[in-house]
C-alpha cells in the first residue's frame, strides 16, 4: 500500500494534509501496557546475575528497555504538555512542566538516599566494605558533602540512579523539540541526529564524579525526539501508512539482531568483523547510542504500530491491564523498583546466589511492583471521583451513589 499523503505533510510540514481528517486523540492503553512491561524489565536487569535477566529482550536484541521508557518519555510529554501548549499557551505548559521536573528531581534525590541507606545498612550488618564499591557509592562514604553537592547538582550519579536524571535533561529540553516537531518532524529529527554525531565526533557528554554520564543526553535525545514525533501522531490523529515492505525489513532486522545476540564469537568467520561481532555481543554502546541500537527499537517501534491494535485483545487481558497500571504510575514503580533491585543485590550475593532466592525475589518484586501500580491506580480512580462530587455536593445538585442491594 502506498504512503498515506497526510503522514507525509505531517513529517515535512508538521501537519496533515489539507482536507485530511484525523480519529481524536485518547489515551493508547499500549503506551502504557508497554512502558509498565519495561519497568518490570528495568527491575529484573538491575539484579545481574539472575538468572532471569538471561531470558530479558536484551540478550536477544541490540536495544534493552531502557531505550524504549525514553521513547514512551517523548510520546507521554507530548500527550501531556503538547497538549497543554495547543489548548491552553505555553505558559500554563511551563507551569506544569516545571512541576514535573521538580517531582522528578525530588524523586532522584530520594532515591539517592535512601540507596545510600540501604547499602549502610548493608555494610554494617555483613562487614562488607564491598557493597559499598558495587554502584559506585564510595564517594558518599568518602566525602559525604561533596557527594551530596554532587547529587544535588547531577553532577554524581552512582550506578543505577542514572535514568532519571537523563529524563529531567530531557523533559527540560522538550519545549524546543516540540516546537521543532511543529514546524518540521523530518527537519528537527535531522537536527536531532546532527547534534547526537556531533557530540560523539567532539566526545560531549556531561560531568559524572571525575566521569562522565552514562546515558549521554547529547545522544539519547534522538530516542526522545522520535518519541515526541510519534507523540504528535497521537496528538493529530495521523495514522502510520502500511508499508508491508517496511515491516518484512524490520522483521528481518531483528531476526538478524537475534542470531547476531545468540552465539559467541563471529559466526561469519569473516575476520573484520571480529570487533563488531564482540561490541554488539557484549552490548552495543549504551552511553553513546549506537547505531544498532537505534535501528533495533526503530524496528520494534514500527512493528508494534502496525500490529499492536491499541483496543486489541492483549491491552483489554488481565495481565494488559495490570501491566497499563505500573506504566501509569511509572515513577513510583520506577522509584520502588531502583531500591528493590539494589536490596536483592545484597540479598544474591549473600545467599551465593541460590536459584530458589534469585526466582525468589525476581517473582516477589515483579509481584509489588505490579501491585504498587494496581494500588496507585485505584487510588487515583477513587480520589478523582470524590473530586467531581465535590463540586455537585457544593451546589446542591443531587450526588448519585451507588446502591448496594443483594444478589
Amino acid at each position: 500500500m502506498s504512503s498515506d499523503p497526510s503522514f507525509q505533510r505531517f513529517m515535512l510540514f508538521g501537519r496533515r494534509a489539507e482536507g485530511a481528517a484525523g480519529r481524536p486523540a485518547g489515551r493508547d492503553a499500549r503506551i502504557d501496557m508497554v512502558r509498565g512491561l519495561a519497568l518490570l524489565i528495568i527491575f529484573i536487569n538491575h539484579m545481574p546475575g539472575n538468572v532471569v535477566s538471561a531470558y530479558m529482550p536484551n540478550n536477544f536484541g541490540f536495544s534493552d528497555a531502557a531505550d524504549v521508557f525514553v521513547l514512551l518519555a517523548g510520546v507521554s510529554a507530548t500527550l501531556a504538555y503538547g497538549g497543554l501548549i495547543e489548548t491552553r499557551g505555553f505558559a500554563v505548559a511551563a507551569l506544569k512542566l516545571g512541576a514535573r521536573l521538580w517531582t522528578l528531581y525530588i524523586a532522584h534525590m530520594a532515591v539517592f538516599i535512601l540507596v545510600c541507606g540501604v547499602i549502610a545498612v548493608a555494610v554494617t550488618r555483613t562487614q562488607n566494605p564491598l557493597y559499598i564499591e558495587a554502584i559506585n557509592i564510595q564517594p558518599f562514604f568518602r566525602d559525604t558533602v561533596d557527594a551530596l553537592i554532587g547529587a544535588l547538582t547531577l553532577t554524581y550519579q552512582p550506578s543505577y540512579l542514572d535514568i532519571l536524571p537523563l529524563y529531567i535533561v530531557l523533559l527540560a529540553l522538550f519545549p524546543p523539540i516540540y516546537y521543532g516537531v511543529r514546524f518540521s518532524p523530518a527537519l528537527t529529527l535531522a537536527c536531532s541526529l546532527l547534534v547526537w554525531q556531533a557530540a560523539l565526533a567532539f566526545e560531549l557528554n556531561l560531568p559524572n564524579s571525575g566521569g562522565v554520564w552514562f546515558f549521554n543526553p547529547f545522544a539519547w535525545q534522538v530516542i526522545f525526539t522520535l518519541g515526541v514525533i510519534l507523540g504528535r501522531t497521537v496528538q493529530l490523529g495521523i495514522a502510520a501508512p502500511r508499508l508491508r515492505w517496511l515491516d518484512a525489513l524490520a522483521v528481518a532486522f531483528l531476526l538478524f539482531a537475534w542470531l547476531v545476540k545468540i552465539p559467541a564469537g563471529n559466526p561469519t568467520g569473516i575476520a573484520a568483523l571480529n570487533d563488531w561481532f564482540d561490541s554488539v555481543q557484549l552490548g552495543s554502546d549504551k552511553t553513546n547510542l549506537a547505531w544498532s541500537r537505534l535501528l533495533h527499537l526503530g524496528a520494534l517501534t514500527w512493528l508494534a504500530i502496525s500490529w499492536l491494535p491499541a483496543s486489541g485483545r492483549l491491552t483489554r487481558s488481565a495481565l494488559g491491564r495490570a501491566l497499563a497500571c505500573s506504566g501509569r504510575n511509572s515513577l513510583h514503580v520506577f522509584c520502588v523498583g531502583i531500591v528493590l533491585a539494589v536490596t536483592g543485590q545484597i540479598v544474591l550475593a549473600e545467599t551465593s546466589f541460590a536459584l530458589d532466592v534469585q526466582l525468589l525475589l525476581c517473582a516477589g518484586g515483579i509481584t509489588m511492583l505490579t501491585g504498587l501500580g494496581i494500588f496507585l491506580s485505584w487510588y487515583r480512580s477513587i480520589t478523582s471521583r470524590e473530586q467531581r462530587a465535590g463540586p455537585a455536593a457544593a451546589s446542591g445538585a443531587p450526588v448519585q451513589r451507588p446502591s448496594f442491594s443483594p444478589r
